[in-house]
């Protein structure tokens, strides 16, 4: 008898499993009430450019988008609309050495983004979002290095616009 109340109970969990997985899912995000994003180009208006970002970026945050969920990309006419600017491209001194020379720099990139969701208004959003990526003041910030910092950046800065967008957290 204990068996079979056994059976009955990994059943009813199973179930509960499957059906909670149409509500929550495991990039973070709930229902979305969308079927279609568009990313518009992210223009550079940094006053110190580095060129190839702008693409880079906006490039970036599509295929997160399309990765971490089941929206199609369009090119316009979409549910949720990405869009806005890299305002600040910014290398800093962070520390310094006894003799009073940079230990280490940092690279700092903020980007302003608009978000736009056709299907409910009280989602949209403009804000800017920030990351830095340290590294040794002695290293050229150029070739892998550069690479390396700006993909580091982006993941993080575009994960946080897919938090505040769609995962709400």
């Amino acid at each position: 008898m204990k068996m079979k109340n056994l059976h009955y109970l990994y059943i009813v969990l199973i179930a509960l499993t499957f059906t909670s997985c149409s509500i929550y899912n495991f990039t973070g995000t709930g229902k979305i009430d969308a079927k279609t994003f568009q990313v518009n180009f992210f223009q550079n208006n940094a006053e110190l450019i580095e060129p190839g970002i702008d693409r880079t970026f906006t490039l970036t945050l599509q295929d997160l988008i399309q990765n971490q969920t089941n929206l199609n990309l369009v090119k316009n006419g979409a549910d949720l609309t990405y869009e806005g600017e890299i305002v600040d491209y910014r290398i800093s001194p962070m520390t310094a050495t006894a003799d009073q020379q940079a230990a280490q720099n940092r690279l700092k990139i903020r980007v302003n983004v608009r978000f736009t969701n056709k299907k409910t208004e009280k989602d949209d959003f403009e804000k800017t979002f920030e990351f830095y990526y340290d590294y040794p003041a002695t290293t050229q910030l150029n070739g892998s290095t550069l690479n390396k910092a700006i993909d580091e950046i982006f993941e993080r800065i575009t994960q946080d616009i897919f938090n505040e967008s769609l995962a709400k957290w």
